[in-house]
């Protein structure tokens, strides 16, 4: 229990209003994970493992309609519709509050409720942010232990009169027209009803450690990312830290899980995990930006993680991991599309059926075992390039900060931006293209600025003002860089082999961060010359290196036409400086496409000028 009467006044709120039989307030001692494993596994809610191969995990099954995020159930409930902005759906705090409460109302009776303190940070740490979430999920309480620091150690350091954020989640019936998702900044207040999947459910993720907390992080004066920690050690023991932000597929967490080629590793390069998912940034008495992860686990999409594409979460998950909506072997292990080894004769599906290998739906479609965003909920620790750092309560300086895109054509390998501006500008103008794993148009365009589009908790044009604030308040700042791994052929093909290979980019990343390494400036930025990268040992030709750093100048200007699109969105709100970076980018493609004696195509002469 606690001395804090805000937290014990607001237990019992949500307890008259979901109407538990019993409350339940989690200590996170290693006696009470025990009894609530037991519990799962004697209900039939969760499935242990063969403990021999797989010791102290777990597998569970999400119902069949709650397998994702539900972005079009998620919502930003502000006072003003305008400050959660274009980037968000926006519900009235009273409506809110209201359509969910009515769903709430006895969603509980029959079951227990949770009470979880946890900590998105080191206990204690000037990083971390303490949170409270309510729930009937034994599935949640079990994620949340290897996802956040939780227990009785947060209660005491929430101390008598300590604020909290206030998370409430509930399964009710699990009805996908009875789910919600609510995020109350002002309130500091997060509200989940129907769904017990992931990202929907455990409240400390993206709820609050990006949407809640980006908001808070813009009163307070940091920055809350969706971002990889990677920790480089050169040959002679220096280490240097950088943060990334990738959209979806393209490989944030192989890269924060990094193994390198032979060639560095004979050099002596180390490579450390600090975070694979979200860094909380603050400016460090030393004038450097500080980076923590707030989280204590890894929440990762199973499918095509295997020994090639990232060995190191392979050896993550042998222990102590709870599997989700993944195959359930025969021999009471796991298995995922993309996994080592050949598929199973037969097992149990992501759906609880019956499941052999080549097996179709009614059109023909192949039936997968697991399901393609089934997961596996492993424990920071396990992780064998886990970082000695990683729980620091100061955090780790940051040298450069990186962004990426999945671009067949437009950008390059890597280039480094003029200044902050500039680069807020280049992470805000990012997008990837479709693949065919996707649903859309393969092809198609996607903007996602700093990969936050889905988790910026408020208005996104105020979001790209904080970054440029946070540029005039930081003393000495990172460096800010744009890589693209996914450049291909005249066949489709790609060109850089990508995994451990990208050590070689972030070299020079490093490089161009202590103001060495070769580099030649273009319009975009600054690109490596054509020694400036380490191939040793890569069967790379120089015509190839050439194409994957080559700008084409007029593709860029038609790329300005739909940088011009997508900041029109946010209406006078955008800072003027957006439009600065604009317009120069334009201007100095124009005068470089003038010089080559190449014609500017007619839509950006509109896009630079008007």
């Amino acid at each position: 229990m606690t001395d804090n009467k805000k937290l014990k006044t607001w237990v019992d709120e949500c307890a008259r209003l979901c109407k538990p039989d019993k409350i339940v307030w989690v200590d996170g001692s290693e006696a009470e994970r025990k009894v609530l494993e037991e519990e799962a596994v004697s209900r039939g809610r969760l499935i242990r493992l063969d403990q021999e191969r797989l010791p102290g995990s777990l597998y569970f099954r999400t119902d069949p309609n709650d397998v994702a995020r539900t972005e079009h159930l998620t919502f930003i409930c502000t006072k003003k519709k305008d400050d959660a902005g274009p980037n968000n759906n926006w519900m009235s705090p009273p409506d809110g509050y209201r359509k969910a409460g009515d769903i709430f109302q006895g969603s509980m009776k029959g079951r227990t409720m949770y009470v979880i303190p946890f900590s998105m940070g080191p206990i204690g740490s000037p990083f971390a942010k303490i949170g409270v979430q309510l729930t009937d999920s034994i599935y949640v309480v079990l994620n949340m232990r290897i996802m956040t620091r939780i227990g009785s150690g947060v209660l005491k350091a929430l101390g008598k009169d300590g604020d909290f954020t206030k998370c409430l989640h509930g399964k009710a019936d699990l009805n996908v027209n009875r789910r919600l998702i609510l995020h109350f900044p002002e309130d500091n207040t997060i509200w989940s009803v129907g769904s017990g999947y992931g990202g929907n459910a455990l409240l400390g993720k993206k709820c609050l450690s990006l949407r809640i907390a980006s908001w808070l992080a813009n009163q307070e004066g940091w920055l809350a990312e969706h971002m990889l920690i990677l920790g480089i050690e050169d040959p002679k023991g220096h280490v240097e830290y950088v943060t990334a932000a990738f959209p979806s597929a393209c490989g944030k967490t192989n890269l924060a899980m990094l193994i390198p080629p032979d060639a560095l590793k004979k050099k002596g390069y180390k490579y450390w995990t600090v975070g694979d998912d979200i860094a909380w940034l603050r400016i460090g008495p030393d004038g450097r930006l500080w980076a923590c992860n707030p989280e204590n686990g890894f929440f990762g999409v199973a499918p095509g993680t295997n020994s090639k594409s990232n060995p190191n979460a392979v050896k993550t998950v042998q222990r102590s991991t709870i599997f989700t909506n993944v195959l359930l072997k025969d021999d009471n292990t796991v298995w995922w599309e993309g996994a080592d080894g050949e598929p199973p004769k037969s097992g149990i599906d992501w759906q609880g059926k019956p499941w052999t290998p080549g097996q179709k739906d009614a059109n023909g479609k192949p039936l997968l075992g697991a399901h393609p965003n089934s997961r596996f909920t492993a424990p920071a620790k396990n992780c064998p390039c886990i970082s000695p750092n990683w729980e620091d309560p100061q955090g780790v300086p940051i040298s450069a900060i990186v962004f990426g895109g999945r671009r067949a054509r437009l950008a390059p390998l890597v280039y480094q931006s003029l200044n902050w501006s500039h680069g807020v500008y280049v992470g805000a103008t990012m997008a990837s293209e479709r693949t065919a794993a996707a649903v859309g148009t393969v092809g198609e365009v996607r903007r996602d600025p700093m990969a936050m589009l889905p988790f910026c908790g408020y208005n996104m044009a105020d979001y790209f003002a904080h970054w440029l604030d946070m540029g005039r308040k930081i003393p000495k700042p990172p460096k800010i860089f744009h890589v693209n791994w996914f450049r291909t052929d005249e066949h489709g093909k790609f060109m850089w082999p990508g995994y451990g290979e990208n050590a070689r980019v972030l070299e020079w990343i490093l490089a161009r961060s202590r103001g060495d390494g070769k580099a030649v400036e273009t319009p975009i930025g600054s690109i490596p010359t054509p020694d400036a990268l380490d191939m040793n040992g890569l069967d790379l030709p120089k015509s190839t290196v050439d194409r994957l750093l080559h700008i084409d100048n007029e593709e860029w200007l038609e790329e300005l036409e739909q940088h011009k699109l997508f900041f029109e969105s946010f209406g006078p709100r955008l800072p003027k400086e957006m439009w600065n970076q604009y317009y120069g980018l334009g201007k100095r493609l124009t005068e470089t496409a003038v010089l080559a004696g190449v014609e500017s195509p007619a839509s950006a002469s509109s896009a630079v000028h008007s």
